[in-house]
């Protein structure tokens, strides 16, 4: 995100109905190959390039550091919001590791498909390209055998999918159009930032930056159904970006019109209440990645991670300094076991290596190139 996130943002009108979007035409494509044992000792990169989206595989060594294992087509084409310099898709959870099904989600935006491979330690095969039902895919959700795909284009619209023998299946009727300004501009600052699941995954949440300023929440039937329309809690000024889950109804959000990381509840009725916020000094605040009771949020403007300890259930955050990265700041992503943490950095296309500590400050191992990745977001850590 640009320094012009922290500019005064004018307020859209609260949503209040949300009508069924009309999926894109595209054909799906399936490769051949059984399901994957699942990933181990990987880090994967998307590189979101225009010209043919690819996802760099690395191997990663007990001492955390990386090595480039193989590049993988997705298939599809990689997209450029208006504006964007580091962040070319201005989104968190572009590319998703679906641990139960042991599948990897790609979005390929400038194609308006999702690409899906199976997994078996750091080496992808490529299984299926269905379309995502709308335009500009930039996030992918999973919960259990429930997948939601969030498209940022023509006001935003999520469209759900179960998961059935390592392929997605579209639920026609699980289409929600957003409803937000389609022609705000800048660009990557007004289209959608990311959607989720709460913990307990019977409510589904994404956020819409400087559009509107609000948190939608839908919730969700016993089949992962979503409402007709979502509840709106709105965040003036904030431009709510992305976020983790904080136990089984809290999230963890970071805003790039305060330059924070706050914590919400989402209650049952899908209403949210903060319930701390912490800032972190720097510019241009959008990702997150959460490891035990460690946050990290990046810092696109300012090219750092800034750490925070969680407590209290979330409601005490308290703030351990920043750590710098090479330019650009995005996405990041955290090892299972909770000893190394990989930023992307979008600048150049480079991701930075980091053990972290038991007192939360992160120590530089090195970093690795990605082949064709300016400006390019999506990372998974196994």
């Amino acid at each position: 995100m640009q320094k012009s996130t922290r500019l005064a943002v004018a307020l859209a009108t609260a949503l209040t109905t949300v009508a069924v979007c009309a999926p894109a035409a595209v054909a799906a494509t399936q490769a051949d190959g059984e399901h994957g044992r699942g990933g181990h000792h990987a880090v994967f990169v998307q590189t979101d390039d225009p010209a043919g989206n690819q996802i760099v595989a690395y191997r990663r060594a007990d001492d955390g550091r990386l090595t480039q294992a193989g590049t993988y087509d997705t298939n599809g084409l990689g997209g450029v919001l208006a504006g964007s310099v580091a962040d070319h898709l201005a989104s968190q959870g572009s590319l998703t590791y679906d641990t139960r099904h042991a599948l990897l989600y790609a979005v390929n935006a400038g194609s308006d498909t999702v690409s899906v491979f199976s997994v078996d330690g750091d080496r992808l095969t490529l299984r299926q390209v269905v379309g995502s039902g709308g335009r500009f895919p930039v996030s992918v959700a999973v919960h259990d055998d429930v997948v939601y795909v969030l498209n940022a284009l023509d006001g935003g619209s999520v469209q759900g999918y179960t998961v059935h023998d390592g392929r997605l299946h579209e639920q026609a009727d699980w289409n929600r159009c957003l409803g937000l300004d389609p022609d705000a501009t800048p660009q990557f600052t007004n289209t959608p930032g990311q959607v989720g699941f709460t913990g307990e995954g019977s409510q589904l949440v994404v956020t819409t930056k400087a559009n509107g300023s609000n948190l939608l929440v839908f919730g969700l039937d016993h089949s992962g159904a979503p409402a007709e329309s979502p509840v709106v809690t709105n965040l003036p000024g904030a431009v709510p970006f992305a976020f983790v889950p904080n136990g089984e109804h809290g999230l963890f959000l970071t805003e790039a019109g305060t330059n924070a990381v706050a914590t919400f509840t989402v209650h049952r009725d899908g209403t949210a209440t903060q319930e701390a916020f912490a800032a972190t000094g720097q510019s241009a605040t959008c990702w997150i990645v959460a490891v035990h009771d460690l946050l990290y949020a990046s810092n696109a403007g300012s090219s750092t991670l800034s750490g925070f300890r969680a407590s209290d259930r979330g409601r005490r955050l308290t703030p351990l300094g920043n750590t710098p990265t090479d330019p650009g700041t995005v996405d990041a992503a955290v090892s299972p076991d909770g000893h190394y943490l990989y930023a992307q950095t979008g600048v150049n296309g480079i991701v930075d290596e980091f053990a972290v500590n038991d007192d939360g400050s992160l120590t530089p191992l090195g970093s690795q190139p990605v082949p064709r990745a300016v400006g390019g977001e999506g990372i998974v850590a196994l």
